[in-house]
């Protein structure tokens, strides 16, 4: 990407003019002019014409998001819903899985993220286990280890396709592969990956995917998506349902035979706009120039980061995502977030809760993380490491 585009997309998002070095895209990205346009627009249309009345212009807008989340996920736009947020898409196509028994068993990375495993132990609780596939020497899912874990029990695989606690990508494809050839469910959580690589359902082979709209997608807060293989939704029964979800028909309430039946009646068209522009967005401007921008500025950091004493590295894997885990010597890692942020350069910093398998294996109490952008430049990469290396001294 050059650095005029780059320019571009700073000009176009208010977030990159306001003096704050932004290195927290990972937790939430920094939406552009068009994006909030398209919120407020709505907003006022509700106030002027009616909240309920200007329904019809939102319910437009909606399609329009799905039709863009589509093209980015290579899926058919009947193959997407939209909910509240990443951890609430997942949880509610993994309870329509239906009743667990004892001896069931769901087999996940260690990586996982630790909303999806709280939803399991409603799983547990009915008797299933959920057990860990072991990592190759890179520290990724092995996928040749899970194929020696297969037997008639396994009932999902769920997979964290980029780890919240650094730059590791996992093998979602080669994973797909494993559970298409013997026909077990398989769960995606992509929050951390889309937006920021490219996706293709296709290719992975999964059964659901879920992705928040305020990571890499520049979405609003209170928005995400969902797809659903179209053959794979018969095998999904909602718990929660209402007269959009399940419309009544002459035969009464029926499910609808799309991805839709995850949706409900009430949503905010004000989000779901900006979240169409987003998505508009990031289709024009193309995932692939998007992930060849952040892995170029991410090598930078990791090899400055390397370079710098007291700085330990956390990353795990081969090829590695714009998410970048270190510690820095001496300081804790919410501490050093908190610093850093009273001179306006924000970064994340992740306890146990967000992926406790890995962090305890890993004998890890927090990670401090950065995670880069397109909007990234190199006076925001020289700024962070000069405030890091002034923390040092």
């Amino acid at each position: 990407m050059s650095p005029f585009k780059v320019q571009q997309l700073r000009d176009c998002t208010p977030g990159c003019q306001s003096g704050i070095v932004h290195f927290n895209h990972a937790g939430a990205s920094l939406p552009s002019q068009a994006t909030l346009d398209a919120i407020i627009d709505q907003l006022q249309r509700e106030a002027r014409d009616g909240p309920m009345e200007a329904g019809e212009h939102g319910a437009v807008l909606v399609e329009k998001a799905r039709r863009a989340a589509a093209q980015l996920l290579n899926a058919p736009a009947a193959s997407i819903a939209f909910t509240s947020s990443g951890s609430t898409a997942w949880s509610l196509a993994f309870q329509a899985l239906g009743a667990w028994q004892p001896g069931d068993r769901i087999l996940v990375g260690r990586h996982e993220w630790g909303g999806n495993l709280a939803s399991m132990q409603l799983a547990v609780q009915a008797g299933a286990r959920v057990e860990v596939i072991p990592c190759d020497e890179s520290g990724a899912v092995c996928p040749l280890a899970l194929e020696a874990m297969i037997d008639g029990n396994v009932k999902l695989i769920d997979l964290t396709w980029l780890p919240a606690n650094g730059g590791l990508i996992n093998p979602a494809q080669a994973i797909g592969e494993v559970a298409r050839r013997h026909g077990i469910a398989y769960f995606i959580d992509a929050g951390q990956a889309v937006g920021q690589v490219p996706v293709d359902v296709q290719a992975l082979g999964c059964d659901v995917l879920k992705s928040a709209g305020r990571k890499h997608l520049r979405g609003p807060r209170g928005t995400a998506l969902l797809y659903v293989r179209a053959d794979f939704l018969e095998h999904l029964n909602p718990a929660q349902r209402d007269v959009f979800s399940a419309p009544w028909s002459a035969e009464g309430f029926d499910l609808r035979s799309d991805a839709r039946r995850f949706e409900t009646s009430e949503v905010s068209y004000a989000l779901l706009a900006g979240l169409g522009n987003a998505l508009q967005e990031a289709n024009r401007l193309g995932v692939a120039r998007t992930w060849e921008r952040v892995s170029q500025t991410s090598a930078r950091i990791r090899e400055a980061l390397r370079q710098t004493p007291g700085i330990t590295l956390h990353d795990l894997g081969v090829a590695q995502s714009g998410l970048i885990a270190f510690n820095l010597a001496g300081w804790d890692a919410f501490e050093l977030k908190r610093r850093l942020g009273l001179q306006r350069i924000n970064i994340g910093a992740n306890g146990v809760a967000y992926t406790p398998l890995d962090m305890q294996a890993r004998g890890l109490a927090s990670i401090a993380r950065i995670s880069v952008s397109p909007l990234n430049t190199d006076d925001d990469v020289e700024r962070l490491m000069a405030a890091l290396r002034a923390l040092r001294d």
